[in-house]
C-alpha cells in the first residue's frame, strides 16, 4: 500500500481522503504542521504554496488541501477567503449578502496540492456544484453545510449525516491524484 502524508488538522478532510483513496491502495497518514497560508486570488495558489512549505519543512512528500466557496453572484466571493469569512461573517452574513439575489448558484473548489520533496507541487482541482439556500437548515456538519444545497438535492448539506454528506462532495480530485501517483513516471 502506498502512503500519502496529508498535512491537515481537519478530521473531515482526513476522513474524506481515506474514503476516496484507501480503496485505491493508498494509506493516508496525517501530520498536523502549521503552514504559511498566503493571501492569493485562488485556492490553487494557496494550496500550492502551503504544500511546498510543508514538504520543505518535513523533508518528505506531502498532500495539502485548500478549499473555498465561490458565489458568482457575489463576484466569486468568498473564494480563497472562505475560512476568514466563515470566522467573521459566517453563514448569516452570506445569507444577508445574498438577499434579493435570484442567481444562487455556488460551488466549492477543492485544490489538492501534492509536493514531492525537492520538487514543485502539482495541483489537482475538483468542483462541487450547488446553490445557496434561502435560509439555514440542518443539524449535521458545520459552517457552509447549513446553507449549501448540492446539485441534484433539495436540502442543505447540513441535513445529511456524515456518511451521506461525504458522498455528495465531488471526489474526482482524489481520483485524479491516485491516477497521477500510480502513473507519475508517464507525466
Amino acid at each position: 500500500m502506498k502512503e500519502i502524508t496529508y498535512v491537515t488538522g481537519n478530521w473531515a478532510k482526513i476522513a474524506f481522503a481515506k474514503q476516496a483513496l484507501e480503496p485505491l491502495g493508498f494509506k493516508i497518514n496525517n501530520v498536523k504542521v502549521e503552514t504559511i497560508e498566503i493571501q492569493a486570488d485562488t485556492m490553487e495558489e494557496v494550496a500550492k504554496y502551503s504544500a511546498k512549505y510543508a514538504s520543505d519543512k518535513l523533508k518528505t512528500n506531502v498532500l495539502k488541501n485548500d478549499s473555498g466557496l465561490v458565489i458568482p453572484a457575489l463576484n466569486g466571493f468568498p473564494g480563497p477567503y472562505t475560512h476568514y469569512v466563515d470566522d467573521t461573517l459566517g453563514e448569516d452574513g452570506i445569507l444577508k449578502l445574498m438577499e434579493g439575489k435570484t442567481d444562487r448558484y455556488a460551488y466549492f473548489i477543492e485544490a489538492l496540492a501534492y509536493c514531492e520533496y525537492g520538487k514543485d507541487p502539482i495541483v489537482i482541482v475538483s468542483k462541487t456544484e450547488g446553490e445557496i439556500a434561502l435560509e439555514k437548515s440542518g443539524e449535521y456538519g458545520w459552517s457552509w453545510d447549513f446553507i449549501f444545497i448540492p446539485k441534484g438535492q433539495t436540502k442543505t448539506m447540513g441535513t445529511f449525516k456524515d456518511e451521506d454528506r461525504w458522498n455528495l462532495w465531488n471526489n474526482t480530485g482524489y481520483l485524479k491524484l491516485a491516477e497521477y501517483l500510480n502513473n507519475k513516471e508517464k507525466y
